[in-house]
């Protein structure tokens, strides 16, 4: 299958240092000037929707609809390697997704605002760019960019936010939401949030070896709380259309106050250092291309 076009970087291509995933609400921050859609082309096939580039408290930022405008795909249906590829296109480093979450223990109320570290993945997506010929081992630990979550937890807790440090997120396919006994295993196995995108974009933004933090919107207690109503879409919608005010303020005051990235201090962006077991021998020329952005770097001679 011949690739498509723009898979590489370009001069005339924009460039983005943060990038935000989420909502399609949250590119509406105050003060994110000279907005630009710009429609990327993957190797993997196309992102959930355009991204929009623009100027953040002086900074680029790059902002994608994780679903689409007007939500269009569901969990399992998002292409999560294009979403993530076209990011690295756009020269992006770190990158903070906001997700909305059902809470798991009593201390995370609705609308508090909890920064994962942790996940368990219970869906059977493809969440690796490692295929066709090419294995890739990347360590995955400590899933997400300490650094980076760090940083918003303390915007956060400088703003007077209610937020939680650390927590588990509980991945699970969907779309339909837990049942009873279901949300009861997931405490159980030590759960903090439940939700439906968290660890399939963790994985391979690891890979992609861009920095990676969750930002996750509590809207609900899932349905184990005998004290509170059920989870419903309208819940979820309403506390959501609440919280995402704060969102928007953490992400303003955390872009702005972000120092410049520091290879030292966390090791993201050498992730895949030694995780490629595959003979560069027997990568062909159609793959190195395929894969350009991502092992490019490790490959003797670079990308043919």
């Amino acid at each position: 299958m011949p690739l498509k076009k723009k898979t590489a970087p370009s001069a005339s291509q924009p460039r983005a240092e943060i990038g935000i995933l989420g909502g399609t609400g949250l590119y509406e921050i105050e003060g994110f000037k000279n907005l630009k859609e710009h429609q990327l082309k993957t190797p993997f096939g196309d992102p959930s929707d355009a991204y929009m580039v623009g100027t953040l408290e002086g900074r680029r930022v790059a902002f994608l609809s994780r679903h689409g405008r007007g939500h269009r795909y569901l969990p399992a249906d998002v292409n999560y390697r294009a979403n993530v590829y076209g990011f690295k296109m756009l020269g992006v480093e770190r990158i903070i997704s906001v997700n909305s979450v059902g809470s798991l223990r009593a201390e995370i109320k609705p609308r508090d605002i909890v920064f994962a570290d942790q996940f368990i993945d219970k869906t059977h997506r493809l969440s690796t760019f490692f295929d066709r010929g090419i294995a890739a081992h990347v360590a995955l630990a400590e899933p997400v960019c300490g650094v980076l979550s760090r940083h918003l937890y303390r915007t956060a807790e400088d703003l007077g936010i209610r937020s939680h440090p650390g927590g588990t997120y509980v991945c699970m396919e969907g779309p339909a939401f837990s049942t009873k006994a279901e949300s009861e295993m997931h405490r159980l196995w030590g759960g903090s949030v439940i939700g439906m995108t968290g660890a399939t974009e963790a994985k391979l933004f690891r890979e992609a070896e861009i920095c990676y933090a969750t930002m996750n919107l509590a809207t609900d207690y899932d349905c184990w709380h005998a004290g509170e109503e059920s989870v419903t879409v309208d819940l979820i919608l309403e506390n959501l259309r609440l919280n995402i005010h704060n969102a928007k303020t953490i992400i303003r005051k955390a872009v702005a106050s972000l120092p410049p990235h520091d290879d030292a201090a966390c090791g993201c962006r050498n992730a895949l250092a030694g995780a490629l077991v595959t003979d560069p021998k027997r990568i062909t020329p159609a793959m190195r291309r395929r894969l350009a952005l991502i092992i490019g770097k490790y490959l003797p001679g670079g990308v043919r």
